[in-house]
């Protein structure tokens, strides 16, 4: 199968593009689209047999659900059994946007997406394409992210054909993606609002309208009420291990680790911030620089795309540091951590 690439305007998307789009998803096939936070893969949620495709183009376990994709509020009912208030004060707030809510599903929805569970993730996105996709589709639209299952998110169309060229039908091709890490998944089905996923809204905007949120730790066995909590996922070929501690400490250690690679001949890459650059700027090893401590959305933003710029190069292990964990740093250490696999170094002192 070859892939039609079809170029759109990320802000004003042609009716003419996106009606051949539709076409595509009302038809039972696969279309990737750019949402405001990485590439998705889409099918018409309520056909199970296209939403089987998505599983085998993306080699997905069935054990790890889709979230759906609608573009108004009233499609909330179709796919959502019950929506409580708070769940309609969250949309009001937040959607468009990258906020998914876990709730309970309709018998409509098939049960391959939620991975047999009586949840669904739900959310309206804040990209034009991708709503001007739904709209004209004419149905929900399933869709996890737009790669091979396990591997960096793809935040531009070059990485959804590096991965998923020829098992596709169309790329809708809008340019790089605004943020860079997907959706938060928040789970409103107990008493307390949980962070299933930590993604591009923060958990301080979220308890600014609800209060106390609680945060989902560690991975989850057997089948996921939400997408992003295997152990490792997100994660490039190289071996990656998140660095912790004191900036001075984590410095120190970069450009140790950057001169043993260079006595050993090991071919390293290293993920770093803006004010770690001197400790390793006069070595030629691989490095990319994601953006200053105080710009946590810029490293968001570049995450990926740098994972996949070390994996081009053809290292064997990647350092990546901490971020810290407040507003969107915490999705990004969240990324980190999977796709380490949870290899984490400690470093104490400074």
């Amino acid at each position: 199968m070859g892939t039609e690439i079809l170029r759109v305007n990320p802000t004003e998307p042609e009716p003419e593009i996106i009606a051949r789009a539709a076409e595509v998803i009302k038809a039972g096939g696969l279309v990737a689209f750019p949402t405001e936070t990485v590439y998705g893969l889409g099918a018409n949620a309520l056909d199970e047999r296209a939403v089987a495709r998505i599983f085998a183009a993306k080699e997905r376990p069935a054990d790890d659900p889709i979230i759906v994709h609608i573009a108004s509020l009233e499609s909330l009912y179709q796919v959502v059994a019950d929506v409580p208030p708070v769940a309609l004060k969250l949309a009001e707030t937040f959607w468009p946007g990258p906020l998914t809510l876990v709730l309970p599903k309709t018998p409509s929805v098939p049960d391959l997406v939620t991975a047999g569970l009586p949840t669904v993730g739900v959310r309206m996105p804040a990209h034009p394409v991708a709503l001007a996709l739904i709209k004209a589709s004419e149905c929900p639209i399933a869709a996890p992210s737009a790669n091979l299952f396990g591997r960096p998110s793809p935040t531009h169309p070059s990485h959804v054909m590096e991965d998923l060229g020829g098992r596709i039908e169309v790329l809708l091709d809008a340019g790089p993606t605004l943020i860079g890490v997907e959706s938060t998944v928040l789970d409103i089905t107990g008493p307390t609002p949980t962070i299933l996923r930590p993604g591009g809204l923060s958990r301080e905007e979220l308890e600014k309208v609800l209060g106390k949120v609680e945060l989902k730790a560690g991975p989850v066995d057997g089948p996921k009420p939400s997408p992003g909590l295997m152990e490792k996922h997100y994660a490039p070929k190289a071996t990656l291990y998140l660095v912790m501690g004191e900036n001075g400490a984590v410095r120190d250690f970069l450009r140790e680790r950057g001169l043993e690679a260079l006595a050993l001949g090991i071919k390293r890459g290293f993920l770093i911030a803006e004010e770690d650059r001197a400790s390793l700027g006069d070595l030629p090893v691989a490095v990319q620089i994601l953006g200053s401590l105080k710009d946590p959305a810029t490293v968001a933003r570049r995450l990926f795309a740098s994972m996949r710029v070390l994996d081009a190069i053809g290292v064997e292990e990647i350092y990546a540091r901490d971020f810290g964990q407040e507003g969107i740093a915490l999705a990004v250490h969240n990324r980190l951590l999977r796709a380490s696999g949870g290899k984490i170094i400690f470093l104490e002192g400074g």
